[in-house]
């Protein structure tokens, strides 16, 4: 395995490096480290996505171009914000990391309106029938829109008879409405189409653990329901300790 000499090592401290394809450059890694981290995934022999890419350089007989995007920070959580950073930019999708950057969700990539949501806070009053559905689990900002619609319209355990009875379904993430949706119809979980973790669909005879749940097809909200409702916080909806997903409205 390659390495650095000491006097490197001493002089890069935490830095942020990048594997790309020899021939089109594209970058298909990101990561972060000090010491010879960089190297490691040389040597790795796991079944990731990255040691696949690079393993089929290997066939090809061609070697990642290895760079350091960033050296020379102090510490470690400095190196994982520079790293979620450039990971948001991108975006996951594009490379073959595992996960996303280092809260990413709490402060990654986001439009101006998200960031004067989060922390301006302005308070509204929910008056449709709808249900609020938190998905903090799930959420971060750098996700694309069919991402956020899949993760917000399911895969719940809810009341059949309240849900249907609902016009929208609202997506929170730390009490701010991220997105509105107009409910068309609910389903047993998993039997729609859908793009999560990389499924475009899942057989209903061989879901595991989606029995009593629901997810619901839908469509954007009116521009006016989602100018009215998008961007502001249902905080107080929420009572300290409810780690209940579903909040129903109006029904």
């Amino acid at each position: 395995m390659q390495k650095f000499s000491s006097p490197v090592i001493k002089e890069l401290k935490y830095y942020v490096y990048i594997y790309s394809d020899p021939i089109t450059h594209e970058i298909f890694y990101v990561g972060k480290g000090k010491g010879n981290r960089i190297f490691e995934h040389l040597v790795d022999n796991s079944d990731s996505q990255k040691v696949k890419y690079l393993n089929d350089l290997k066939i090809r007989k061609l070697e990642p171009k290895l760079e350091i995007l960033i050296h020379g920070l102090d510490d470690e959580k400095t190196a994982l914000r520079v790293e979620s950073s450039i990971l948001d930019l991108l975006g996951i999708s594009n490379l073959t990391n595992i996960q996303s950057g280092y809260k990413s969700a709490t402060f990654g990539r986001m439009s101006l309106k998200q960031v004067k949501a989060l922390y301006d806070k302005q308070p509204i009053q929910i008056n449709d029938p709808a249900i609020l559905i938190r998905i903090n689990q799930a959420f971060r900002y750098s996700m694309t829109e069919i991402e956020l619609y899949d993760y917000t319209r399911g895969f719940w355990k809810l009341n059949p008879k309240r849900a249907k009875n609902a016009k929208y379904a609202m997506a929170v993430y730390e009490g701010i409405i991220q997105e509105v949706y107009e409910i068309r119809h609910w389903y047993e979980a998993g039997t729609t189409f859908n793009v999560r973790n990389g499924n475009e669909y899942i057989d209903f005879d061989e879901k595991d653990g989606l029995d009593g749940r629901f997810e619901f097809i839908g469509n954007l909200a009116s521009p006016a329901i989602r100018e009215k409702y998008r961007f502001k916080s249902v905080e107080n909806y929420f009572k300290k300790g409810n780690s209940n997903p579903i909040m129903y409205q109006n029904l």
